[in-house]
């Protein structure tokens, strides 16, 4: 089959027109990882950048072994060290879903370094086995404990089936 010259040119102008929106869609992802980054005083190593835009271009929480799927070059060590150091910074909180597989997701822009805001539920789909963080849905107030208790952390576990599933 010959293709017409005209089409051939098209088609080669058009591949190279959405390798160049990639392009820019990457740059901006990595821009905004360095911001994020910089912004809790960390250096912008190639490891923490993937790290960030991995979490960036996620829409629930990642566990350990797709964090190591989607970054195949980097070590559990350094993955390990790297997730601490996100976590402490506010920059990650571990979404607590029932499960014994930890996550971790994006903190909202209130959290700061050792002073975590997420007080959120996290939903838990039992069909697809995703996560999610209910960032606009508020945890009830428990300042009324009992004499003698003293609240460190509070986790809200929703689980059902999210509207993926349904």
């Amino acid at each position: 089959m010959i293709i017409p010259l005209k089409v051939t040119s098209f088609l080669f102008s058009l591949l190279h027109s959405l390798t160049r929106l990639e392009e820019r869609s990457y740059l901006c992802r990595v821009s905004r990882a360095q911001e994020i980054l910089k912004s809790v005083g960390l250096s912008k190593t190639e490891t923490r950048i993937g790290l960030v835009n991995l979490f960036l271009q996620s829409t629930s929480a990642l566990s350990l072994q797709a964090i190591e799927s989607s970054l195949e070059k980097l070590d559990r060590i350094t993955l390990y060290r790297n997730l601490r150091t996100f976590e402490s910074k506010g920059l990650i909180h571990k979404a607590v879903d029932g499960t014994t597989h930890p996550k971790y997701a994006l903190c909202d822009a209130h959290c700061a370094e050792h002073n975590h805001q997420d007080n959120h539920p996290h939903f838990h789909c039992r069909k697809c086995q995703k996560t999610v963080c209910l960032e606009e849905v508020q945890t009830p107030s428990l300042s009324a404990l009992p004499k003698g208790y003293s609240l460190e952390d509070t986790n809200l576990i929703l689980s059902g089936t999210c509207p993926d599933c349904s």
